[in-house]
C-alpha cells in the first residue's frame, strides 16, 4: 500500500498495520514487558541494532505502540513517531532531547500552562528561554539569532485560540538552523499541514481528539526518522516516556473515526460561534473561523477550518462565568478537550492558575473567559443548553 496515494481519512484507518500469524482484523494489542530470543546470539544483534519490526523491551518499542506510531507518522506526513505516557512527556522529551546548558529556546508566550512549566524547568538547567507575542513577526525576528536551537509554539494557543504562522515563523528559524516544534493539539490531524508548511517536529496529546472518548493518556512526537530515532528516542526510552501498548491500541481504534469526528465537531463549533455571536451577556465570542477573529484568514489558509475549540468572555467576571458553568445541563465542566462530549473550563481558576493575574491578563485569559471544546451533540442542543445558562 503506497501511503502517498490515499486520503488522510484512509490512512487513519490502514496505515500502519501489521497483523501476526494469525491474520486479524483488529490491531493486535501486545501486552508484554519484554521479549524472547531464540538464541544468546540473536539477542546480542538486535541490542546492536533492532530492525523495524525487532523488539527489545516495552520501554524501548512494542508491535502495538510501532502500528500507532506508523500511522500517526503516516497522517501527519512525517517520516517517524514516537508515542508518549502523555502529551506533556512527549514536550518535555522533545525539547530536552535537543537542549542542554546554554542552548537558547525562542518560545510564544501563548502556551498552556504545562509547556511554561517545561520552559521554567529549562532554565534551572541553564537554558535560556525568550518568550514572545507569537502573532508578532517582528518579535520572532528580533528573538531569534545564530544559535538559536530551538522554537515552540501552540499553532492554535490554549486558550485563548491565537493562530501562529508556521511558514513564517519556521523561515525566520530555519535561516539560523533552529528546530522548529510545534504543539499542534487544537490543530489536531485532521486540519494540520505543518510539516509542509516548514514544522520539524509537531507534537500532540492523543489524549484528546486522538483518542477521542477520554478514555486514556498519551503523547506523540513527530519527525524525521533522523530526530526521532536518533534525537528523541534515546531521551525517552531511557527516561522512561514510553506509552502503554495498551494506550496505543485505544489510540488506533480513535483514529479509525478522527476524521469524521473532528470535521463533525468543527462544523459543530462554527455554528455555535456564531449563534452566540453578539449575545448581551458575552463580551466576545472568539473562534478563528469567525470573521471578526484576528487571525481569521492565516487559520483559513493554514488549516482551513476554525477547528473545534471556542472561548467565550462572560461579562460580570469569575463569579458570572461560575454561575454560567453551574448551570450548564448537557455540557460538562472538566478540564480535558477534544472528547466526544461536550466541555467547559474556566482557565483561570484551573488549567492557567499558577499564572500571575498580570500574566493572565497579557494572554488575555480574563476572569470571565471559558474555553468550549465542542464535541459530538447536536448544535442545536448545545446552544440551547448554552443560552439557557447564560441567561
Amino acid at each position: 500500500m503506497d501511503n502517498r496515494k490515499l486520503h488522510k481519512r484512509s490512512l487513519a484507518v490502514h496505515a500502519g498495520t501489521r497483523r501476526s500469524q494469525y491474520g486479524e482484523m483488529a490491531e493486535a494489542m501486545f501486552m508484554t514487558q519484554g521479549f524472547a530470543y531464540d538464541t544468546a546470539e540473536q539477542a546480542e544483534a538486535r541490542f546492536q541494532q533492532a530492525g523495524d519490526d525487532e523488539f527489545i523491551y516495552a520501554r524501548y518499542g512494542n508491535p502495538t505502540n510501532r502500528m500507532f506510531e506508523d500511522r500517526i507518522a503516516a497522517l501527519e506526513g512525517t517520516e517517524d513517531a514516537f508515542a508518549t505516557t502523555s502529551g506533556m512527556a512527549a514536550v518535555n522529551g522533545a525539547l530536552m532531547a535537543v537542549c542542554q546548558s546554554g542552548s537558547h529556546v525562542v518560545a510564544a508566550r501563548a502556551l498552556f500552562g504545562s509547556n511554561l512549566y517545561i520552559l521554567d524547568v529549562l532554565k534551572r538547567f541553564g537554558v535560556e528561554v525568550t518568550l514572545v507575542d507569537g502573532t508578532d513577526l517582528d518579535q520572532w525576528r528580533s528573538a531569534i539569532r545564530p544559535g538559536t536551537t530551538a522554537v515552540f509554539f501552540e499553532s492554535v494557543s490554549n486558550p485563548t485560540l491565537e493562530v501562529i504562522d508556521i511558514a513564517a515563523v519556521a523561515q525566520l528559524a530555519h535561516a539560523v538552523g533552529a528546530v522548529v516544534m510545534v504543539d499542534n493539539v487544537f490543530a489536531t490531524p485532521v486540519f494540520s499541514r505543518a510539516v509542509e508548511q516548514g514544522a520539524d517536529v509537531v507534537i500532540y496529546s492523543t489524549t484528546k481528539h486522538i483518542d477521542g472518548a477520554g478514555r486514556a493518556l498519551g503523547g506523540v512526537i513527530c519527525g524525521t526518522k533522523q530526530f526521532v530515532r536518533e534525537v528523541a528516542e534515546p531521551y525517552l526510552k531511557h527516561s522512561g516516556g514510553a506509552i502503554s501498548p495498551f494506550n496505543s491500541w485505544l489510540m488506533l481504534t480513535g483514529l479509525a473515526t478522527i476524521d469524521l469526528r473532528v470535521r463533525a465537531m468543527a462544523d459543530s463549533a462554527a455554528v455555535i460561534a456564531k449563534a452566540l455571536q453578539g449575545h448581551a451577556r458575552l463580551s466576545q465570542v472568539i473562534y478563528p473561523g469567525l470573521n471578526d477573529h484576528p487571525q481569521h484568514d492565516l487559520a483559513m489558509s493554514q488549516m482551513g477550518s476554525g477547528g473545534t475549540m471556542i472561548a467565550l468572555e462572560i461579562k460580570g467576571g469569575q463569579q458570572a462565568a461560575f454561575d454560567t458553568l453551574n448551570k450548564l445541563e448537557l455540557i460538562l465542566i472538566s478540564n480535558n478537550l477534544g472528547d466526544a462530549k461536550s466541555i467547559v473550563t474556566h482557565p483561570t481558576t484551573t488549567t492557567h492558575q499558577r499564572l500571575s493575574e498580570e500574566d493572565r491578563l497579557t494572554l488575555g485569559i480574563t476572569p470571565g473567559l471559558v474555553r468550549l471544546s465542542v464535541g459530538l451533540e447536536h448544535p442545536d442542543d448545545l446552544i440551547a443548553d448554552l443560552t439557557q445558562a447564560l441567561e
